[in-house]
């Protein structure tokens, strides 16, 4: 089960950076056609689709790596069974409150589906696309949360407790 975790958390790394990478090769084609005095339609858009879907592939990943800004003043003060519970209270509702949003983000993607919704900038793209990008992020972040939190009601540490001394991978 911790290999196909651990596959699921590198795959949803690998293809939010393809979609950096993609940006990037967007920008320089706009920058160098508007240096030929040419435009190309709807490079914004997708770029922006691609920062978005980025954005939430990568949010799993980071989790476990600890890149996340965690608020620790309380959680970091506290030690033992006190830590604990408070570890296990922040990942339970982080936890609850991502699942909500996933299943919500799901069902206007699959609406955005069934409905034929469209973009409306220069180029039509069926917004299911970049929406889906962004669902399976969001479903890849409520797995490593609920991966963390199994891990911390087992007496173990949360993946980001020690992410510094460990790669995953």
């Amino acid at each position: 089960m911790r290999t196909a975790l651990s596959i699921l958390y590198r795959a949803a790394e690998i293809l939010g950076a393809v979609l950096l990478a993609a940006i990037a090769v967007l920008i320089v084609t706009q920058v160098a056609s508007r240096l030929l005095d040419r435009m190309v339609p709807g490079a914004d858009e997708l770029a922006g689709y691609c920062m978005a879907a980025s954005f939430f592939l990568m949010l799993g990943p980071a989790l476990r790596r600890g890149a996340h800004i965690r608020v620790g003043v309380l959680v970091e003060r506290l030690n033992g069974t006190a830590r604990r519970v408070m570890e296990l209270l922040c990942l339970g509702f982080a936890t609850a409150l991502s699942s909500y949003f996933a299943w919500y983000w799901l069902r206007m993607t699959y609406d955005s589906y069934d409905f034929g919704d469209l973009s409306q900038g220069v180029l039509p793209v069926p917004l299911w696309m970049p929406q889906a990008l962004m669902a399976v992020g969001l479903v890849v972040l409520v797995i490593a949360l609920i991966d963390d939190l199994l891990a911390v009601l087992a007496g173990r540490d949360a993946s980001y407790q020690h992410a510094g001394m460990q790669s995953e991978g």
